[in-house]
């Protein structure tokens, strides 16, 4: 028996040789040779060819990428933009029955964002079925006596590959392509189990925007380069209209087109496993991470994510690639990338990093200084057995080896384990629908009285966005209340948002992101966890639209009262006020004032002049609680004269201004972009009145001088052979920086009455670059300061900059400089971090000599030392002490203007609503930020008027 055996496998691999050298497959079909001999060409090593990308098929219907364009995928010096790859699978889709393309959506720059699908004949025409199965087993609600078994047996696990999430990282769009052409024609036996057996979904470029922009860079600019490590832009200063690299750190707030089409492509397929392909890490990482891992995530899906990268690590190694390993890179805790909408809801999120050099160029790297977890990435490891060499030839063509092997070792994973992956899919959330209903809390509850009702309402839509599901009391003593129930197949998700994080200060590496989300502080609303469930079934309605929070008038008169908490929409109505009237002003109270049986705290906003009709619709609309009243309110005040703002951007780096443009045109609020073109050409006051200038990487130099002048001219403009640049902005050279003649000018602007707002690293900047020189950077060689919710405190509750907020309250910081002034200067702190003072600002207790003796007194009583509040509300800080006390915003007097200085954002990533008002707060009151004398906070003025301000705590 055993030699007949080996007789037989001798003779395959007789025929299999046979079969090569005549260019025919084992499988009957031919060979495209010419394909097979272009990738060998391309590739600058043979231990950086798999074998399972050679031997592409050449089939007599359905066109190869070389057929197509003329080209082999990988070839060195071409791309393709999005046109032409969704026309490549367009032609797939109209010469075979495996494949499909649909458009999930449209970029915001009007481009499409499509969708392939994959699988077998008899798939392809089931696939509305397939999708109903998924659904149902992402909720085991609806499955209910039905036969688990019988439903797994007539499912098919769908793979979700994502590319071109990252521009610059330009081999997965590319390879894509190849692969698809792979899967659909291909009689290999491992094929034809992906194809049989699953159904492959791919995302061909999910960020089409910058694609075209990044093809276009290359193409203008990259192309020719013989050296990558020369400092030269590896891409355009933009890629989508908004979003950078953070395009990968929206999957909380859901607010960008791509990240839209995201989730509705998983809502629509429910695709089990998720692969994101990106490109940093030599020569091939694949993800688990350090940990720590999501407090949150269910024990099955960290054991899916150690067996699919120790399956596709030793698939790769069988056919003898270097480089590839795993755990050392990332560290699987922050839950908004792009693959975590995969494990947020009980799929598996995955990613790839392989090797890029941001073009289809070839270039020797060097991976000499390149360590992940402490180790050089050439060192031998046990979770890397493989390493690379320190130095490598890398082309193109390799990055597309590499991520196509590991592509196919995954497909080929989820081909043959699809019945343990979706039972498991299912399992995980019957996990969740037990947890919420055996453990505490049951449930979380929004009251109906909030500071502010809009965000509450905005709360409750972010959660349904993550099919998180929400009831609202329709009835009973506490009717108005959200209520979400755990009881869910998302429990785990509703908890990782709504309560604290975690992060273990011993944590061996630092986090690769943020660490706190607790949504409820990023948001100001009120949400409290419940361990029983105090509402009456009958009482709760299942929320199925977004909700909406109008607010109400109450009282009689012209003049509408709000109590200012610092509500985000009230510059927004201010600015809609002055379209509808043009008699319409606002005013805002400097002193506390009586109104009725009510207090207002300074900050109070009169609004005058409206009608009846556009106060109700400025209520409604903008969701804000006014009184109206017939009284003239008397006490300090000042009328408000909305700024023209300016928001500046550098070319070097457009990450947060890119929020900042975002979250002002979400609110509303108009604003000019500028650069430095328009800092040089001076006369900035006589445009602008308020220049923002969001947070940037880098020092001073980099913000005096942005790109290197050795690289220009490099002008980024809207051209007919580059028709994606010039957008958001253009400039005929994007080197340089504004110089020092720039930054002149901007300090003539603030002495001539401007506001100059920075937020985060840019108050640094501008610190160093002799804009504000009374603000010095505090050593702080200990603190460690991750992404963190935290407690600040309010300095100044006089100060317009502070009106609508507390004596302590909670803010997001993340890794920053500390800034500080002199103690003489010390008012120019107008918040600052925790609830102590610096030790300078503590009371002196001891004996001063030379100076006569005083007779003893009675000592009083002591009362009982006030309980500070924790520094740390979710997160993780160490050495906390070292920030304790020092300015988290300055309000810093120039010539006859101001710069107020944030060391944090109060405006990032779309995600800290909460902070945002403090800057709205500058712009309203942006030509009255003098600090008011300090009578005037218990300055009172009284008017006696039967309404009521609603929600005065």
């Amino acid at each position: 028996m055993a030699l007949s055996t080996q007789s037989h496998l001798f003779r395959k691999v007789q025929l299999v040789a046979i079969a090569t050298l005549l260019g025919v497959s084992a499988y009957g079909q031919q060979i495209d040779e010419t394909y097979n001999q272009k990738i060998k060409e391309y590739t600058t090593d043979k231990r950086f060819l798999p074998n399972s990308v050679l031997n592409l098929t050449d089939d007599p219907k359905i066109p190869s990428p070389l057929k197509h364009f003329g080209q082999i995928i990988g070839t060195p010096g071409i791309l393709h933009r999005t046109p032409e790859i969704y026309a490549y699978y367009q032609k797939l889709a109209q010469t075979s029955p495996n494949i499909t393309m649909q458009q999930v959506s449209t970029s915001e720059e009007g481009r499409p964002i499509q969708l392939v699908a994959i699988g077998s004949e008899d798939a392809m025409k089931r696939l509305d079925h397939y999708k109903k199965q998924l659904a149902l087993l992402a909720d085991p609600r609806k499955v209910g006596n039905q036969d688990i078994e019988k439903i797994l047996g007539d499912t098919k696990l769908v793979y979700y590959l994502n590319g071109g999430l990252h521009s610059p990282e330009m081999g997965s769009p590319e390879m894509l392509m190849e692969l698809a052409y792979r899967l659909v024609t291909s009689q290999s036996p491992e094929i034809k189990t992906i194809r049989d057996n699953i159904i492959v979904i791919i995302n061909p470029v999910s960020e089409p925007d910058g694609w075209d922009k990044q093809v276009d860079w290359y193409f203008r600019y990259t192309k020719n380069r013989k050296d990558y490590d020369d400092g030269f832009p590896k891409s355009p200063p933009y890629w989508g209209k908004y979003t950078y690299h953070d395009n990968n750190r929206d999957g909380l707030q859901v607010s960008q087109a791509l990240t839209k089409a995201l989730f509705k492509i998983f809502y629509d397929w429910h695709p089990t496993v998720s692969l994101d392909l990106h490109e940093s890490v030599p020569l091939l990482y694949i993800s688990t991470g350090t940990g720590p891992y999501n407090e949150t995530i269910d024990p099955v899906t960290i054991g899916e994510w150690q067996t699919m990268a120790n399956h596709d690590i030793t698939t790769l190694a069988a056919q003898g690639i270097p480089g590839v390993f795993t755990w050392a890179f990332y560290d699987g805790w922050y839950p908004g990338y792009a693959l975590w909408i995969s494990n947020n809801h009980n799929a598996i999120g995955r990613f790839y990093e392989t090797f890029g050099n941001a073009g289809a160029n070839t270039y020797l790297r060097d991976l000499a200084d390149q360590k992940y977890a402490g180790d050089a990435v050439t060192s031998k490891e046990w979770y890397r057995p493989d390493p690379a060499t320190e130095k490598v030839y890398w082309s193109y063509r390799n990055n597309i080896n590499y991520m196509q092997a590991g592509v196919l070792a995954s497909l080929s994973y989820g081909a043959t384990n699809s019945r343990m992956l979706l039972k498991n899919f299912y399992q995980k959330g019957l996990n969740n629908i037990k947890k919420g209903t055996e453990e505490t809390p049951r449930a979380f509850v929004i009251p109906k009285n909030q500071r502010d009702p809009v965000m509450a309402a905005y709360l409750v839509n972010q959660l349904r966005a993550q099919a998180i599901e929400v009831h609202k009391a329709e009835s009973g003593k506490n009717q108005g209340d959200y209520v979400v129930l755990l009881n869910q197949p998302y429990r785990n998700l509703a908890v990782s948002l709504l309560t604290k994080q975690n992060y273990p200060k011993e944590a061996k590496f630092p986090p690769y992101d943020d660490i706190a989300w607790t949504l409820g502080y990023l948001y100001g609303v009120d949400v409290k966890a419940e361990d029983s469930v105090k509402y009456a079934t009958n009482d709760l309605k299942l929320i199925s639209d977004d909700v909406k929070y109008g607010g109400k008038i109450d009282g009689d008169g012209t003049s509408y009262v709000l109590n200012y908490k610092g509500q985000n929409n009230v510059l927004p109505a201010m600015l809609w006020a002055k379209t509808q009237n043009k008699q319409a002003k606002a005013i805002v109270l400097d002193a506390k004032t009586i109104l009725a049986k009510d207090t207002l705290a300074a900050g109070a906003v009169v609004f005058k002049g409206l009608t009846a009709d556009q106060s109700k619709k400025m209520a409604d609309q903008f969701g804000l609680d006014l009184v109206a009243t017939k009284e003239n309110l008397a006490g300090k005040q000042h009328e408000i004269s909305l700024p023209r703002v300016a928001i500046y951007h550098s070319w070097f780096n457009t990450q947060d201004e890119g929020w900042s443009r975002f979250t002002f045109e979400q609110r509303g609020i108009p604003y000019t972009s500028i650069n430095k073109d328009h800092l040089k050409a001076g006369e900035l006051r006589k445009k602008f009145d308020v220049i923002l200038i969001p947070r940037m990487r880098g020092g001073v130099t980099n913000f005096i001088h942005e790109i290197d002048t050795k690289f220009g001219p490099l002008p980024y403009t809207k051209t007919a052979e580059f028709p994606s640049h010039g957008f958001p902005d253009a400039t005929s050279d994007i080197t340089g920086g504004p110089g020092f003649e720039g930054v002149e000018q901007l300090k003539k602007f603030v002495e001539a009455g401007g506001v100059l707002v920075t937020l985060d690293n840019s108050s640094l900047m501008v610190a160093e670059a002799g804009i504000a020189r009374e603000l010095d950077q505090a050593s702080a060689p200990t603190l460690f300061h991750p992404g963190s919710i935290v407690t600040a405190k309010n300095r100044k509750p006089d100060s317009p900059i502070m009106y609508g907020f507390p004596e302590t309250f909670p803010i997001f910081k993340g890794i920053a400089p500390i800034l500080q002034t002199k103690k003489y200067n010390r008012d120019m702190m107008v918040m600052q971090y925790g609830t102590k003072p610096l030790k300078d600002e503590e009371e002196y207790k001891g004996a001063i000599m030379g100076m006569p003796d005083k007779k003893p007194m009675k000592e009083a009583a002591k009362a009982a030392p006030k309980k500070e509040d924790p520094y740390v509300l979710s997160g993780m800080v160490r050495n906390e002490q070292a920030i304790i006390g020092h300015g988290a915003i300055f309000n810093v007097p120039v010539g006859a203007g101001r710069v107020v200085a944030f060391t944090f954002d109060p405006l990032h990533r779309y995600l800290n609503h909460h902070d945002a008002p403090l800057l709205w707060n500058v712009l309203i009151n942006w030509n009255h930020l003098e600090i008011p004398a300090s009578t005037a906070s218990t300055a009172e003025s009284k008017s006696t008027n039967a309404g009521k301000v609603s929600g005065e705590e």
